[in-house]
């Protein structure tokens, strides 16, 4: 087994143990506690981090919400059972409805992911904001300034509650997209650094400790705030990728989520982006798939965790272990009544690894089996979608790298791309 061949780490429940630059921490069960169940599976829970830096976060999610994110996503995101579509107008001189279903459209899915997301982070240790752009043409330039954000709001400052964030995403979701609205995205990343530094104007103070990141999703090529809000080009482009570089510069990470095929054709801004600030660019095909994707990404750089009865020799199932976006985890391991000893191992992105070794005395019991059951059965669900829906990408890996490479060459050469010595 995979776990086993990391060996032995003694550390005692509560406490950490650090093997390869992963450190795993167990929360719960605590030492000594016994645990009692209907049938044979344990509850556990933690934390992996790759490095010594604090395990503390502060996210802003950046949500795109111009006029194009109106259009369907491709999936049923609103759970009615029925899938939007774009419906084309049978009279000359009426517009086509982007969507037949408005809950079904790629802002619904940009809300859909970022509430799923807010779930799975744990509030004593991660604070979360929420800024949303959009933009318009400026003819006066106004908007071109370096520190100008006008096409930007924020509509939630950093904060453990999350209420008041949801309030936010609830308002965006209301407002819907503004529909003649274009693509600011340097406007965007400009407002959230400035959250997230404590810059001039700031609403939120931040936290020393706190690694900070940006989570930016867009639909769309940048189009402003140099050009029109309906045209992709290249003064946007280098404006978005400096934007990022400028929060790269306060040690602020960018993970950028495309959305669709305009945002991936040519991802000169997203993979910019997400190169300058050290995060990911990850393509999403589908819109409607973000809800998946979003939540099986983890901006802590850890890649899988898995959990093993030692005294038994089994395993956990891949479906009962959840790893969430900030590097706790928490699931279910076999058990047998008695003394168990549990390894726990996280793998990390950059090839490190780490385990921790605890005990739990479990005896069946008939009191909460039922609540138990439930919560597996919930997190196995859970689980299962985020994995089959990495699967499908890893299948596409592959044809997807070679795209990007491909277009990067292509890049290099194009006239209308940046030059290497005009890199933005």
């Amino acid at each position: 087994m995979v776990a086993l061949a990391l060996g032995w780490l003694a550390a005692s429940a509560g406490a950490a143990a650090r093997a390869d630059g992963v450190e795993v921490r167990i929360d719960a069960p605590v030492a000594g506690e016994v645990v009692r169940n209907r049938f044979d599976m344990a509850p556990f829970s933690g934390l992996a981090r790759s490095d010594s830096r604090s395990a503390d976060f502060d996210v802003v999610l950046v949500l795109d919400v111009s006029g194009s994110t109106e259009y369907c996503s491709g999936a049923d995101v609103d759970g009615d059972g029925v899938v939007g579509r774009r419906e084309r107008a049978l009279l000359p001189g009426v517009p086509d409805v982007r969507c037949s279903d408005p809950g079904d459209s790629i802002l619904a899915a940009e809300v859909a992911a970022a509430r799923a997301l807010l779930a799975d982070l744990d509030p004593t240790r991660v604070r979360a904001g929420v800024v949303r752009f959009a933009g318009r043409a400026d003819p006066g330039g106004t908007s071109r300034r370096p520190e100008s954000t006008v096409d930007a709001v924020l509509e939630q400052p950093l904060a453990h509650d999350r209420a008041p964030v949801r309030a936010a995403l609830e308002r965006i979701a209301a407002a819907g997209p503004d529909a003649a609205g274009g693509t600011n995205i340097a406007h965007g990343l400009r407002l959230a650094a400035r959250e997230l530094a404590g810059g001039e104007g700031a609403v939120s103070v931040p936290r020393p400790l706190a690694r900070p990141v940006i989570l930016l999703l867009t639909d769309g090529e940048p189009t402003l705030p140099h050009g029109r809000s309906d045209d992709a080009g290249r003064d946007d482009l280098r404006a978005a990728v400096d934007a990022a570089r400028a929060a790269a510069e306060r040690g602020i990470v960018i993970n950028v989520y495309g959305l669709g095929p305009a945002a991936n054709r040519r991802p000169l801004a997203p993979s910019g982006i997400s190169r300058v600030s050290h995060g990911v660019y990850v393509p999403v095909e589908r819109p409607g798939d973000i809800v998946s994707v979003f939540s099986g990404v983890s901006f802590a750089n850890i890649e899988s965790v898995v959990a093993t009865n030692l005294s038994l020799g089994r395993m956990a199932e891949i479906f009962d272990v959840q790893l969430r976006p900030d590097g706790s985890f928490r699931g279910f391991v076999p058990v047998a009544p008695g003394l168990n000893r549990v390894l726990v191992s996280a793998f990390g992105r950059d090839g490190g690894r780490g385990s921790a070794e605890f005990e739990i005395r479990f005896r069946r019991a008939g009191l909460t089996g039922d609540e138990k059951r439930a919560e597996l059965e919930q997190l196995r669900a859970r689980t299962r979608a985020i994995l089959l829906e990495q699967e499908r990408r890893r299948q596409e890996g592959f044809r997807q790298r070679e795209r990007r490479r491909a277009l990067a060459i292509e890049a290099e050469d194009s006239q209308d791309s940046p030059t290497e010595e005009n890199d933005p």
